[in-house]
């Protein structure tokens, strides 16, 4: 597999170019004091996050995501002779997840560069505006929203969920922190997936579905079992649960309880 060197997407072209933020190494030292969150240092590297303010042209501003990161890769069996930058892989599912319709963040750019022998490489995406992620307090435990909305929100996400994985791609370790969710004002709901970093292609719904929908249920803190349950059916499009459902959850449960035996 080639690397990427560099990508800008097209609609966001006469931004970057406006705020003269169309190259490597202007993104590289945009706000670079400001961390998101502490840089992870690991993989023999370090990866962090900051929050940027871009002009547009035609008056106003967006906010931006710029991930930047030096020796954090990895190898696989389809690269081998090659350490890839884990944002090229988070790159690459980006590009793929919203080819088949998944709702991700959207790409702004990406590029990378061996700077003194360190591979670095940097990761734009959009500010998801007005988003939260589903563990936030206003939603969570999702007990405290009425009948309706917590409905909608259920809904909305497993509506998503399922696209995903009728997609063949599996998430891998997915938490509510990773569903960003917006209410409209007519009471819709938005959702949008972030860090794809580990995402896969996988052959096999099922096991697609009893892999990230257990660690969404094991992760689902202050939900009760009722809303779980809730959002399995939804997910499965069902009143009642049916044999293979009952697999499935049968699978999930079995995993759960497996996992709490080992850390006791």
């Amino acid at each position: 597999m080639m690397a990427i060197a560099e990508y800008i997407n097209p609609a966001w072209l006469p931004v970057l170019r406006h705020n003269r933020a169309d190259s490597f190494e202007v993104l590289w030292q945009a706000n670079q004091d400001g961390w998101f969150e502490p840089p992870n240092e690991r993989r023999g590297g370090w990866s962090g996050v900051v929050r940027h303010v871009l002009e547009l042209p035609e008056g106003g501003s967006v906010g931006i995501f710029i991930k930047r990161q030096e020796n954090h890769s990895y190898r696989s069996g389809r690269n081998l002779f090659r350490a890839v930058a884990t944002f090229e892989r988070e790159f690459r599912n980006l590009q793929r997840c919203r080819a088949l319709g998944i709702a991700t963040p959207e790409p702004v750019y990406f590029g990378q560069r061996t700077v003194n022998g360190k591979v670095r490489a940097i990761l734009v995406t959009r500010e998801l505006a007005g988003y939260q992620p589903f563990d936030a307090p206003c939603y969570n435990p999702i007990t405290q929203l009425d009948r309706q909305r917590r409905q909608r929100f259920i809904q909305a996400v497993s509506q998503t969920l399922r696209h995903m994985h009728a997609q063949h791609v599996q998430y891998n370790c997915l938490y509510l922190k990773h569903i960003f969710v917006r209410e409209e004002a007519d009471g819709a709901v938005d959702v949008r997936l972030i860090d794809m970093e580990k995402a896969k292609w996988r052959p096999f719904k099922r096991l697609i579905a009893t892999r990230d929908l257990y660690s969404l249920h094991r992760r689902a803190e202050g939900w009760s079992n009722t809303d779980r349950l809730r959002l399995f059916l939804a997910y499965r499009e069902e009143a009642r649960l049916g044999e293979e459902s009952k697999a499935i959850l049968r699978a999930i449960l079995r995993r759960m309880k497996s996992k709490r035996h080992v850390s006791a």
